[in-house]
């Protein structure tokens, strides 16, 4: 994932964005795509923060997550 900072005001990406997924206590998460193809990440009580990486990295990382790479987490 990018995890880069911009010195300056990012420009405005125009996110499609999917229909939240949310699990109990509404700790709901979404996931977008833009024109470009790129894929994002984010979460709905920061509408405007989100984490964006090519559609191949997300891909991975929900493997990874769903063959319990984040299990340490829970």
């Amino acid at each position: 994932m990018n995890t880069t900072t911009p010195a300056s005001t990012p420009t405005a990406v125009a996110i499609d964005w999917n229909e939240a997924f949310c699990s109990e206590g509404a700790n709901c998460f979404r996931f977008g795509l833009d024109g470009s193809g790129r894929a994002y990440i984010g979460s709905t009580l920061s509408p405007d923060a989100y984490v964006s990486d090519s559609v191949e990295a997300l891909r991975a990382l929900i493997s990874a997550v769903k063959a319990g790479a984040a299990d340490h987490l829970l």
